[in-house]
């Protein structure tokens, strides 16, 4: 079903709205998925922060027209379906990866940062950026090695000062 000018205005505005706010974007060739298989995908994508799209090319190179992916625009052609990480840079890099895994059809074609269009390949390094929870689990530990090597070394003076080399005894004359 065609859409027509006010519904296309409306997607062109959904996804420009996302795409300013999106860490990172992932274009994939669809062509030949099952419906099973793009419901799951679906299904997913909501549950880690990724928005999820289907649209044609020229409405998306509108939508990201005056963003950080403006740089995408000219590679955007055949059926794709648009994958933006809403909470986390590597979200949609995971989802396109987990689910060409199981679906040959499902192919990463442009990848997107910060400005900068990336190769294909380059889904990979995307899906390899840790959760929130895995940096800040990291960053904890790093703010919390100086403190455990401070304790550390107070402990061993005192097992130094205090083992061994203890003070005589004054006798009582």
């Amino acid at each position: 079903m065609a859409l027509n000018l006010s519904q296309k205005q409306a997607v062109v505005a959904e996804l420009a709205e996302v795409a300013a706010k999106a860490h990172s974007l992932v274009a994939a060739e669809y062509a030949g998925t099952t419906v099973e298989q793009m419901t799951a995908m679906r299904k997913k994508a909501r549950e880690t922060g990724v928005y999820l799209k289907v649209v044609k090319n020229t409405l998306a190179a509108r939508a990201v027209a005056g963003t950080g992916y403006e740089c995408v625009k000219d590679v955007l052609t055949g059926p794709l379906l648009y994958a933006f990480s809403i909470e986390e840079p590597g979200a949609a890099g995971r989802l396109i990866k987990e689910f060409a895994k199981g679906n040959e059809k499902l192919k990463p074609k442009v990848v997107a940062m910060e400005g900068k269009l990336l190769p294909a390949a380059h889904v990979e390094v995307l899906a390899s950026l840790p959760t929130r929870e895995q940096a800040l689990a990291m960053l904890a530990r790093v703010l919390a090695e100086p403190a455990a090597m401070f304790a550390r070394a107070v402990k061993a003076v005192a097992d130094k000062q205090g083992g061994g080399d203890a003070a005589p005894a004054e006798s009582a004359a």
